[in-house]
This record gives structure tokens, sequence and C-alpha cells, in this order.
């Protein structure tokens, strides 16, 4: 199977080297990394070549690497029924880049594109409706990056005077936002039972 994952990749390669920046074969899996300019003709050719015909999406998702100058990998999920084969493609964008819609090859990729925006807020061009599809019209904030905090920056409850739901600014004192990730034993000052038995080993 890795064989014939590493010829697929190779004749990919040969057939767009204007798309592809370079491949990898991992976990039993093609990984190929594309130019982001190149993505709508990409996925066209991946979907119409004869020895590849990937014609189902399966997924597109997003990965938060706030380390790297390109912060997002955008990837995608493809499979193809004709050859019993998928692969995975994967742009690198910085936080600021457009990256051009497939909804013009896949139509199906309308949601994952929606829901990719919502939470990690990356743009895509030529989107017919690209506006948040999981969270709030109001929602502050994209959830799936790594700066955002856990608690969040608003919290949502039910005024019983009001008689409606209300938004306000989650106020918890910094104390609460820290964590230190000691285990519930350590520093603790007593014997437990049974381990009277392990000091006296140790003698």
């Amino acid at each position: 199977m890795s064989d014939a994952l590493k010829e697929l990749g190779a004749h990919i390669e040969m057939k767009r080297p204007d798309c592809v920046l370079g491949y990898e074969v991992a976990f039993g899996e093609l990984t190929i990394t594309v130019a982001p300019a190149s993505i709508v003709g990409f996925v066209d050719f991946l979907k119409s070549d004869a020895s590849c015909k990937f014609s189902s999406l399966v997924d597109i998702t997003a990965v938060d690497h706030p380390e790297r100058a390109k912060r997002f990998d955008v990837v995608y999920h493809f499979l193809s029924m004709y050859q019993n084969q998928r692969i995975r493609l994967r742009l690198q964008v910085r936080e600021e880049d457009l990256v051009p819609s497939i909804i013009s090859v896949h139509p199906s990729a309308n949601w994952f594109e929606r829901e990719i925006f919502d939470m990690f807020g990356i743009l895509f061009s030529g989107h017919p409706d690209l506006r948040r599809l999981l969270t709030d019209y109001g929602f502050r904030g994209h959830p799936l990056r790594k700066d955002f905090p856990t608690t969040g920056y608003t919290e949502v409850r039910y005024d019983e005077a009001l008689k409606r739901v209300v938004y306000e600014p989650v106020s918890l004192v910094q104390e609460y936002r820290q964590f230190d990730f000691m285990s519930p034993w350590e520093g603790a000052h007593y014997i437990l039972p049974g381990d009277e038995k392990q000091e006296e080993g140790a003698k």
C-alpha cells in the first residue's frame, strides 16, 4: 500500500509541478503540500485525472501553529472510490491570507469552509456565504485558535427579570485562570495506607 501511495505522489508531482510543493507517505497516508493559490485547479485535477479520481470530499479542517509565521495549516481529505485510495492536502497560510474556496469543484465544501472561518478565523475568497456556523452571530473570537481563552470572553444566561437571554463579560479573577497542573497528591503531608511498607523496604 505504501509503494502505491508513493507512486501516486510521484505521478501527481510529475503532472502538476506548479502546484505541488512536496509530498510524503507517513502512517499509511499520502500527504501533499500545495501552494494556496493553486488549490482550486489542483483539486479539480485530482477529481478528473484518470489515475486519481478523488471525487469525494471527506473533510476540510485546520490546525493552529501560533509560533509559525504561516500560522495555519488548512487540511483537505479526499477519497477515491474508484482507486480505493485516500489523500490529504495541506496548505500553509498566514493569518491575513485569503484561501480560495473550492466550492466550484466540490459544493459540499460550503459548510466545511464556514466552520473553519468560525473556529479559526481563516477567510475563504469566493465563498458565497461566509458567516459563522457553530457560534452565535455576536460571538467574539475564534474558539479553536490556541490563544483563545478557555473561559471565552462572554457568558450567556437567562435573565428572569428581563425574560430573555443576556450576554455578559466573563468576570473571573486572575487566579482562576492560572493552573499549576500539580498532582492532587503532591505536597500532601500524610501517609496513605500501604506507604509505610515502601519506607520499610527502603531501609
